[in-house]
């Protein structure tokens, strides 16, 4: 994937806010702000257990398909420290629009998934894609700004300098493979609870159970106008899909439909030169077998204009609780204090 400058996006439609303490008594606005918060990271659930499913099954001719970018992991002497305590992944998902040749790959979604030390806990940080960071040698922008500069390797650069996390691997899934993925299945069902209508694709959606093939699925997940949150509920419609499209995959008995829905993963899933079909045999087996997969995302302080961008400023005081409890491999205890689980069944 070709990185290109980073796009414009409308303003931001509401903050996210980090749960405290769950006695804690929360007015309407902040469960709202909570809502929103879990709303960020959870697309990554999908992401995670697709690469997984198409890793589990890998043989010579899927790890073919798998593409290698060189160079993607950072060399500078300043990297942080590998503290042995656990493995770190840096996850994203990028949009390479095909209606939209010039737009190139973006990355749409960024993560940090952390398989902790003792092999029985996945965790998943989501990072909002706007935050607005350093990034090393450009000075300060949005977070997915650092991937369209320089890629997977300033990306991961940017992250390193924020959370103090090292990371040992790389994955990105491109979106444009949802429709062979969809449709590799027989399509996914999602539910909407309102109608809605995209001007942009001319779709109407109605309310209730919806069966997607590719092609639907991948306009749902693109969707933004006539959203009441914009983005946030364009986030949510991705989670939602990604959901179901690993659910309907690991669900799944009929060998050709298993065939087809690897080959479409493998052939959508781009790794840093360092992973190997063995590297990700070992992590499917791995992420099988683990007992608890959760997600929380970086905590965030409100919304803001850096000229006629509107970005996401971070919680940095929190947000260092939560870097340090990754380094540490102590998520289960951030997670008891601040919260991090989230399913979505119905979506705008």
């Amino acid at each position: 994937m070709q990185p290109t400058p980073p796009q414009q996006d409308d303003p931001a439609q509401g903050t996210p806010q980090p749960k405290a303490k769950k006695t804690k008594v929360r007015s309407p606005r902040e469960r709202r702000r909570r809502r929103i918060l879990l709303i960020c990271g959870g697309a990554v659930v999908g992401l995670l257990l697709m690469v997984v499913g198409g890793a589990y099954a890998l043989q010579h001719s899927y790890n073919g398909q798998v593409e290698r970018v060189e160079g993607a992991l950072p060399t500078a002497d300043d990297r942080p420290a590998a503290t042995g305590r656990g493995e770190n992944w840096m996850l994203i998902g990028s949009d390479r629009r095909a209606d939209i040749p010039s737009m190139g790959a973006r990355a749409d979604a960024l993560m940090i998934v952390h398989l902790a030390e003792s092999g029985d806990r996945v965790s998943v940080v989501a990072i909002p894609r706007d935050s607005w960071v350093p990034i090393p040698g450009h000075g300060t922008d949005k977070i997915n700004a650092a991937f369209a500069y320089g890629g997977p390797r300033l990306l991961i650069r940017t992250v390193e300098k924020l959370t103090g996390v090292r990371i040992d691997h790389y994955a990105a899934l491109d979106f444009g493979g949802f429709v062979e993925m969809t449709d590799a299945l027989g399509g996914v069902t999602v539910t909407i609870t309102e109608d809605t209508y995209d001007p942009k694709h001319e779709r109407s959606w109605r309310a209730g159970t919806q069966h997607l093939d590719g092609v639907e699925a991948l306009d749902f997940v693109r969707q933004r106008v006539n959203l009441p949150n914009g983005d946030l509920d364009r986030i949510k419609r991705q989670q939602a899909f990604l959901e179901a499209l690993a659910g309907k995959a690991l669900d799944t008995r009929n060998p050709i439909k298993i065939d087809r829905f690897i080959r479409a993963v493998t052939g959508s899933v781009t790794v840093d030169e360092t992973v190997t079909a063995a590297t990700l045999r070992k992590l499917a087996t791995r992420l099988l077998d683990v007992s608890l997969l959760e997600y929380v995302t970086t905590p965030v302080d409100r919304p803001a204009a850096k000229g006629k961008q509107s970005v996401i400023l971070l919680d940095h005081a929190r947000a260092a609780t939560l870097f340090a409890a990754v380094r540490d491999d102590r998520i289960g205890e951030y997670v008891t204090d601040h919260g991090g689980s989230n399913a979505v069944d119905a979506v705008r």
